[in-house]
């Protein structure tokens, strides 16, 4: 079992063995360093590797555990070169390595293996390894407070170290999550990083480190912008990228090759997906039918609850399965984002003490979104999830399987916060988004954009920029998309349709208008349940 101290300082200590393999590959590539610098040391192992193959660079090492500071230092007497070494106890957090860097005169060699733990670990612990609260990635608003606000500390850390060098010639080779690498290339580029050459090395997470994550050598060189892309490699010792991966409009694309070549059916998608209802409290919030009409929570309590404030549930391994015949039942609090739940001690006594018997567990949500809000306040909740009918797919599974999702029991089915969907009034309008989107030119191009190796490979960014448009005729569902779109149900005024078009010739981005509809359905919610019972 892991200590307390190595999972908030992500301490994987690098194996001498692959310290040496990335030190051979760098001498390989030509890199001939006046200086080493090692951030976060450790145990030396980086600093010892390269001494043997940069003879003449001087190594420098930092850490903030002294009794790894003197580790590396009795390492490096026993390897004979303590003399052109120098390590220190220093905190990453508080150095200036900005002015630690403008000391140094010659060619940079910045490597190492920097903490593998994410910012909400440590604060779910209540750590101290946190640089300070910065909303360095510039989010807004909810996505400042979800999920999209969590991040690798060494991701802050490259960042920090990227800022550093000011355009300084450098190479960084960082072991890290190959997410985490991707970010770092994706901010640099946004932010005139100036990296003219990167490249992504796989290794076996695995083997070296029994982590279960994908994970990378990051290569990069600084000091003037190049290419917003970078090969990627299946091992340190490949000879030839797998993949290429780069910038398109904002974006990060997983294979370059192909989305240049499919590039034509990007755009802005004609209907704003939605995410599925989040309350972060299965516990409570998610029930099974069983006897005499009772309900049995996940505690394994039986309950007895109105049935009007349940609805049926499915999952995203439900979607990627194939199984869109819900089993399981969540309690909804609210029609929308924001709405009142005091009223369900009138309309529903039942429901309203049962969830003030659990209060403690729902109030002690830990996400930021829910302070301020309504007791027992969800999210992911609005017109649009009563629908009657959702074109809907996981988001956490790699394949992006595409289910019409309908009526159960005369009641709409909602969606957990691993899914994505859209809301539609009939059978035939969701047939035709799904077959669109399951369609091979369709599913050729998300996996050129998607990265399987994340956490949540499908996003709604990556759904947002399919251009239905363009698909639904390579599709073969031209036709029907036309009849579709003149049909007479809840649609938004039509507007403008901007398709991203990456620059094949030249680093930049073009947009071009396309005519579109931007279609988004209102749902009345008292008044849809008749309709789905009719389906």
């Amino acid at each position: 079992m892991k200590s307390r101290a190595k999972i908030e300082f992500g301490d994987f200590q690098t194996p001498a063995i692959l310290a040496r393999q990335v030190s051979e590959l760098l001498r390989q590539k030509g890199i001939a360093p006046k200086h080493v610098i090692e951030p976060t040391c450790g145990v030396g192992a980086f600093l010892v590797a390269s001494a043997a193959f940069f003879p003449h660079a001087t190594l420098r090492g930092w850490d903030v555990n002294p009794v790894y500071v003197q580790q590396t230092v009795d390492e490096l007497r026993r390897a004979g070169v303590a003399l052109r070494a120098t390590v220190e106890h220093q905190d990453f957090f508080t150095h200036d390595w900005e002015h630690q860097f403008g000391k140094l005169h010659g060619e940079l060699l910045i490597l190492g293996n920097l903490p593998w733990v994410t910012n909400s670990t440590v604060s779910a612990m209540n750590g101290n390894n946190l640089p300070t609260k910065e909303n360095f990635l510039g989010l807004r608003g909810l996505a400042a407070r979800t999920g999209k606000a969590n991040f690798d500390i060494s991701e802050w850390m490259l960042i920090q170290l990227v800022r550093a060098l000011r355009g300084r010639a450098a190479t960084i080779a960082m072991l890290c999550k190959t997410a985490t690498a991707r970010k770092l290339l994706r901010y640099a580029w946004q932010n005139d990083g100036r990296i003219h050459e990167a490249s992504l090395y796989r290794i076996d997470a695995a083997e070296h480190f029994e982590a279960s994550v994908g994970a990378c050598l990051l290569l990069a060189q600084t000091g003037v912008a190049g290419p917003a892309e970078a090969d990627v490699y299946e091992s340190l010792t490949a000879t030839k990228p797998a993949s290429r991966i780069g910038l398109a409009g904002q974006d990060l694309v997983a294979d370059l090759r192909t989305y240049r070549k499919l590039q034509h059916l990007e755009g802005l998608c004609s209907f704003q997906w939605r995410s599925g209802v989040k309350h972060d409290c299965a516990p409570v919030m998610e029930l099974k039918p069983a006897a005499n009409g009772a309900m049995e929570n996940k505690l394994g309590e039986l309950v007895m609850l109105e049935p009007d404030c349940l609805y049926p549930l499915l999952k995203c391994s439900d979607l990627a399965n194939g199984r869109t015949t819900p089993e399981r039942l969540v309690l909804v609090t609210q029609q929308n984002i924001g709405g009142d739940t005091a009223g369900l001690a009138r309309s529903a006594p039942q429901t309203w003490n049962y969830l003030q018997t659990h209060r403690d567990k729902l109030d002690a949500r830990k996400s930021s979104i829910y302070k301020g809000s309504a007791p027992f306040a969800l999210f992911g909740i609005g017109d649009y999830a009563f629908a009657p009918w959702k074109v809907a797919v996981s988001g956490l599974h790699r394949t992006a399987r595409f289910q019409v999702v309908g009526p159960f029991q005369h009641k709409p089915v909602f969606l957990d916060d691993t899914c994505y969907f859209l809301p539609f009034e009939s059978r035939a309008q969701a047939q035709l988004i799904a077959d669109i989107l399951n369609s091979p030119p369709c599913q050729r191009f998300i996996r050129a954009l998607l990265f399987a190796d994340t956490k949540r490979p499908i996003t709604v960014e990556l759904l947002q920029r399919l251009n239905l448009n363009v698909i639904a005729q390579e599709a073969g569902c031209e036709q029907r998309w036309r009849a579709m779109q003149n049909t007479n149900f809840r649609f938004a005024p039509a507007v403008p349709q901007y398709e991203l078009v990456m620059e094949t010739a030249k680093s930049g981005v073009r947009s071009r208008k396309r005519s579109a509809k931007i279609v988004s359905t209102s749902y009345n919610n008292p008044h849809h349940r008749r309709r789905a019972a009719g389906r």
